[in-house]
């Protein structure tokens, strides 16, 4: 098992810092709200903003960047910078990413911090991990004050690469050379990265030896680490986390409850999953598509088509509508259970909203359909797959029509 103690010396050196990093969080956070503005309708239709959002071609896009790189409504608005990084990013362009935010960075803007948590972020988008932690590392070359604000966003980029060492290396050394003070959220992306490597022991660990040093672990903290544990089958150990949260009186969310339905639909538990669904009410917290989906799928698993229909009843009078997963589950087990009238009626409303279930479950709702001597249904329901946008391949749909011509 890996070593803890630089976590541990890193939590003791924390728990001793001056109040004042306290004070430095705050500004920074009015600082990133500040940066976070988003734009109105109005301000999207400046020109400078339409024609980066229409272009297209890296190099032109990169010159529009460098022609508008004072423009202020180009500079603060982050969806435009987002979908530029994206599109360079995708041209495989990081020469202009690394020339267009290294410009950013000497704007009277890069002395808030908000703003160079943006270019951090940004950098990480593009997979420029190097780049990101430089930033980090400079920022007081901008005049720009750290905070564990542009610390965090540091480390999550640092946390992409899995690079275990770096990301070890970060946690004990930075925080005592400038002096920050990790909060819950820093502990949350480590525990988040070291879950995704799958060293959940030490995932674990860290949030005991936090909790020592007075920084409680949150409900996303406990959400994660439960996903990973039932994810890799420790279901004693996900079980636990339960009831520790619900012992330190932390509130679950939509996420952690959706969590534990999933982990008792894969152990074929479909009734106690649909009650701890019915319970949610009570706690103020109403279940969502995917609360609704994963019972739905519990009770097909288990051989409960009744109460499959049931729910999926049952959500359409709470006022949702079923989404393509919902669809894909349901139609999938009415094939297999052979109702094949209510699979066909669900496979021509989903398909008519533009949303498909895979070829195997639409192959075997036409075959189902053409042995009950439904030709007209299972033409129409082919007539609806040769309309999908972006369309299935020659193949599939030669597989599909082939159905009709077998005797």
């Amino acid at each position: 098992m890996l070593s803890l103690r630089p976590i541990r010396r890193f939590c003791h050196a924390a728990a001793s810092a001056v109040g004042s990093s306290e004070c430095s969080s705050t500004a920074a956070a009015a600082a990133v709200v500040a940066s976070s503005k988003v734009f109105n309708l109005k301000d999207l239709e400046e020109p400078a903003l339409v024609k980066l959002k229409a272009e297209r071609d890296p190099d032109k896009l990169f010159q529009l960047f460098k022609a508008n790189a004072h423009n202020r409504i180009v500079i603060e608005n982050r969806f435009i910078f987002e979908d530029m990084v994206s599109r360079l990013a995708g041209a495989r362009r990081f020469d202009y990413i690394e020339h267009l935010l290294e410009h950013q960075k000497t704007l009277p803007q890069g002395r808030r911090e908000g703003f160079i948590v943006r270019i951090i972020m940004l950098y990480g988008k593009a997979g420029m991990t190097k780049n990101a932690i430089d930033t980090f590392y400079d920022m007081h070359l901008y005049g720009c004050r750290r905070t564990v604000k542009s610390f965090n966003a540091a480390l999550k980029v640092l946390t992409q690469s899995h690079d275990l060492r770096a990301i070890e290396d970060f946690l004990r050394e930075v925080p005592l050379r400038f002096g920050i003070l990790l909060d819950v959220f820093s502990i949350n992306i480590v525990i988040k990265a070291y879950c995704e490597m799958c060293i959940l022991d030490k995932a674990y660990l860290i949030m005991v030896e936090m909790g020592k040093v007075g920084i409680q672990p949150d409900v996303i903290t406990y959400t994660t680490l439960m996903s990973a544990f039932y994810k890799y089958n420790r279901y004693e150990i996900g079980n636990g986390l339960w009831n520790l949260m619900v012992l330190r009186r932390c509130m679950p969310n939509i996420a952690t409850f959706n969590v534990r339905i999933q982990y008792l639909v894969n152990k074929r538990r479909a009734w106690e999953a649909n009650r701890v669904m019915s319970l949610m009410p009570n706690i103020g917290i109403a279940p969502d598509e995917v609360t609704y989906n994963l019972v739905i799928k519990g009770f097909c698993l288990a051989g409960y088509m009744e109460m499959a229909k049931r729910v999926y009843s049952a959500l359409h009078s709470k006022g949702f509508k079923p989404n393509i997963k919902i669809y894909q589950t349901m139609i999938h087990y009415l094939c297999k259970e052979g109702d094949f009238g209510l699979a066909y009626t669900m496979c021509k409303d989903c398909m008519q909203k533009n949303w498909f279930p895979n070829v195997l479950t639409i192959h075997a709702l036409v075959e189902g359909l053409k042995k009950n001597g439904q030709l007209g249904k299972a033409k129409a329901i082919i007539t609806l797959a040769q309309k999908r946008v972006p369309p299935f391949s020659s193949k599939q749909l030669g597989a599909l029509r082939s159905v009709l011509s077998k005797h």
